[in-house]
């Protein structure tokens, strides 16, 4: 097993991670049941929020975890935070009502969340640096802020749900969102944010074959929205003020009935080479995500957070394998260019609002750190 010794000073914020979503617990589910019944006020679901924050900071402290979030408790999905928060102009359509449904090309699946672009897309304020500042006055950690994606809104919606009256230009629409992207994460370096996360789960779906077909049906080439979209991640990544470390989060979505079941080959060499970013966080807890491989691609000074630790599954990985998987992806990058996560976040699994499940989830966050500092000497 390869072990670094006394490791070199490095630009890599942390050996030990997580993706950001955590457990909520029943009584934050339970509290939002009720916000959206109309039965409490917005300030009781906060009051609520905020003790549930406080107590999985404490969680992540106790853990060892040097980088923390707020467990993305203030969303409803990690879409949420700033699709239909952060910005106005986008509405939300579901595509089914009746919950889950058969699908001859899809499987089972949920009512699809479709963004729509109704109006001209501008930022909506500086909630979430707000919410932040909450974050970092209960910790002395680095705190994490998440974001879903650029692409996210386009490759959910297509052009026909981007209104051709607002944005006759498609290139107007690109322009308007990542000019909030950029106030948004002015704010949020105001408020003392340091780390961003953008999760760009669109891109690795391009080598699904199914889905390139369904791209090609409302009249998308695959490679050039991977250019497009690539294109956005580095137009929001330059708009970071200075001393903000951005990490791109590239998976394919927790749900295993028709997410895209691709390894990253097909997107590596342009993924690695042209997302002007120095950190990716890719998933890598099972037979899906293809082999280490694509690895070999990763220039010098990039680096890879290892999404080894399953988060929808509640069995606990032990060290000797999640020692051998490093030591496999170790063929193909240098060791020191790697770190290690769990695959996704856990709320967006069968954690979901479980009490049971923050046993198990902090005993994977514990193993997480715990290999960290067995393999690399360091959290």
């Amino acid at each position: 097993m390869l072990r670094m010794t006394n490791p070199p000073h490095s630009r890599f914020p942390f050996r030990a991670e997580h993706i950001g979503s955590l457990v909520r617990p029943t009584s934050l589910v339970q509290a939002r049941q009720q916000f959206e019944a109309g039965h409490i006020d917005k300030s009781a679901l906060r009051a609520a929020e905020d003790e549930a924050i406080r107590q999985v900071v404490k969680l992540q402290e106790e853990v060892g975890l040097k980088v923390v979030t707020d467990g993305e408790f203030r969303r409803g999905t990690y879409s949420d935070s700033f699709t239909t928060q952060g910005i106005r102009g986008v509405s939300v359509q579901l595509t089914e009502s009746e919950g889950w449904k058969s699908s001859s090309t899809h499987g089972n699946r949920m009512a699809r969340r479709i963004p729509k672009v109704v109006e001209r897309i501008e930022w909506s304020g500086d909630q979430h640096a707000v919410d932040f500042a909450f974050l970092k006055s209960l910790t002395d950690r680095v705190g994490k802020f998440t974001l879903p994606g650029p692409g996210y809104i386009h490759y959910r919606a297509g052009r026909e749900h981007i209104s051709r009256d607002i944005y006759p230009d498609l290139d107007a629409f690109w322009s308007d969102l990542v000019h909030a992207y950029h106030l948004e994460l002015r704010a949020l370096a105001e408020a003392g944010c340091t780390y961003v996360q953008i999760d760009e789960t669109s891109l690795v779906k391009f080598g699904d074959p199914r889905v390139r077909a369904l791209l090609a049906a409302r009249g998308d080439d695959w490679q050039e929205l991977l250019r497009i979209y690539i294109d956005a991640v580095n137009a929001v990544i330059a708009g970071a003020p200075a001393g903000m470390t951005i990490g791109v989060h590239v998976c394919r979505s927790q749900d295993p009935s028709w997410q895209a079941a691709v390894g990253y080959d097909p997107i590596a060499a342009a993924m690695f080479r042209d997302i002007r970013s120095d950190i990716y966080f890719l998933e890598y807890d099972d037979p899906r995500s293809g082999s280490f491989e694509p690895l070999r691609l990763l220039p010098e000074g990039k680096k890879v957070v290892l999404g080894l630790v399953h988060s929808r599954k509640p069995e606990l990985e032990s060290l000797a394998f999640l020692r051998q998987r490093i030591d496999e992806a170790c063929r193909y990058a240098k060791l020191d260019q790697l770190a290690i996560s769990p695959q996704c976040g856990f709320a967006t699994g069968v954690f979901l609002g479980d009490d049971s499940a923050i046993a198990a989830q902090r005993a994977k966050l514990a193993r997480v750190v715990e290999t960290s500092r067995e393999v690399w000497g360091q959290a």
